[in-house]
This record gives structure tokens, sequence and C-alpha cells, in this order.
């Protein structure tokens, strides 16, 4: 599935704000005739759009996979949208199952930004040095412990890959990992721009990451720039159609 969060307080259900899983399960309890919950492979938070969001849900409803997607894409908001319903077996779990999940963040790095996908990405006028953001995600890549850059959590994650792509003025950064630490890639993103920006060097940037002190890093990076694009299970892959670019 898809979604467009700016509108929305996460993913996750809270009390009084909107959320991607409240609307899904009111519009789920509509079709299916009965209370339905949802469970999300990552629970993103406020303003962040995902584009290979996986959700699973249990339901006694007799209605086959094609007619709860037209079902529920009928009641959804225009910000959000099911791609692909099937059955799956009972032990699956849309998030305790996934193997890995892949996280793209963009940057727009140019004199003025552009109004038509501000939603999502990050405007960032001052010139950054793309080589140099390339040589300290480098250093993110294996098993660490990410509480400098995460919100409040501490705990290691594995990083299977981590890289910046390139077309025109836009930047995209990718980084797959088995999990992340709420927060994590926007803290990261946010240091990186540091290193863009020459505050800080790819040296330091690896201090930081094992220092484990969030006061240390960078601000995170806003979050209309980052989209959850793929969540892996096993050697199977779940992937959105997020616009891409053929990056260099």
């Amino acid at each position: 599935m898809a979604y467009d969060g700016t509108a929305y307080a996460g993913f996750q259900v809270q009390p009084n704000a909107p959320t991607v899983q409240g609307e899904l399960e009111r519009a789920l309890a509509r079709i299916c005739g009965e209370p339905v919950r949802v469970t999300g492979a990552g629970r993103t938070d406020a303003g962040v759009h995902a584009s290979g969001q996986v959700i699973d849900f249990r339901t006694a409803s007799a209605l086959d996979g094609g007619e709860l997607e037209r079902g529920v894409n009928a009641l959804l908001p225009e910000d959000i949208a099911i791609s692909a319903t099937e059955p799956a077996a009972e032990a699956f779990h849309a998030r305790f199952s996934a193997t890995g999940r892949t996280y793209e963040y963009r940057i727009r790095n140019a004199p003025t930004r552009d109004p038509l996908r501000s939603r999502f990405e990050h405007w960032c006028a001052p010139a950054l040095d793309l080589a140099a953001m390339r040589a300290a995600s480098a250093r993110i890549v294996g098993r660490h412990d990410f509480a400098a850059f995460a919100a409040g959590e501490s705990g290691e994650r594995e990083v299977r890959r981590a890289a910046w792509l390139r077309d025109g003025d836009v930047f995209r950064f990718e980084i797959e990992a088995n999990a992340f630490l709420r927060g994590m890639v926007r803290g990261i993103v946010g240091t990186l721009i540091r290193v863009g920006r020459g505050k800080i060097d790819a040296g330091r940037f690896g201090e930081v990451l094992v220092s484990r002190d969030r006061a240390q890093a960078g601000p995170s990076a806003p979050a209309r720039g980052l989209c959850l694009v793929a969540v892996d299970y096993g050697g199977e892959r779940r992937e959105g159609e997020h616009e891409s670019e053929n990056g260099k």
C-alpha cells in the first residue's frame, strides 16, 4: 500500500489525531462488517510517506481480495491506497515477519524549491558535497548501535546498504536495514547534510556514530523527504511504485 503522510500523525493509531492506520481500520470495518485491526510493517512517523508499506489483518468476511481492495480504496481518502491484496499464512505478521526494510530520502539541492514536489522532498539551497556524503554514509554499513541518530532509543541494527544517487538537482539516499530505530533515518540524513555542507567530515561522522550520543549528531531532516519504499520477507521483496530516477 501507499500513502502521502503529510496530513497524518504517523501510521500508528493515536488518540485525537488522524493516522493512516485509523483510516484503514475505518474503511475495512465498513467493508468487512466487523471491527478490523491492522498491523503495518513500518510504523512511519508524522509526515513520512510510504510506497511499499505492507499491512496484515484478519477478517471473517467472505469477500475475496479483489473485492476487499476495490471496496476499501473507494472509502479511503485520496492520499491513501491499497495496491494489492492476497491471503497470508496463519503465522504471517507484517512487522515481525519482515527481514528488512528500505527507506528513501530525497533532497533537492538547488537555489529554488520545486513547489510541485515540495511535499515529498527536502529543499536544501546551500551546495552539498555529494562525494563527502557518500564517504560518510559508508561508515554506517554494518551492525552498529544507532542511538546517536535515534529519537530516544538505543539498540543495534544492521544496515545492509546506504547509497546516494543523483539525478540533476535531486539527491536520493537509499538505506536498507534489518530494522530501524525511531527517527534513525532522519537523524542520519540530518547529520549527513552537515557533512555535505562541510561542517564536519566523514571521520567526525564516524565518531558521532560510535558515541551513541544524540546531542553530537545534527538535527533530524524534515519528515517530508522520507518514504518507506520496500519491505523484505526472506527472499521476497514487496516494493511500491515510488517514482525513481537513474541516479549516478
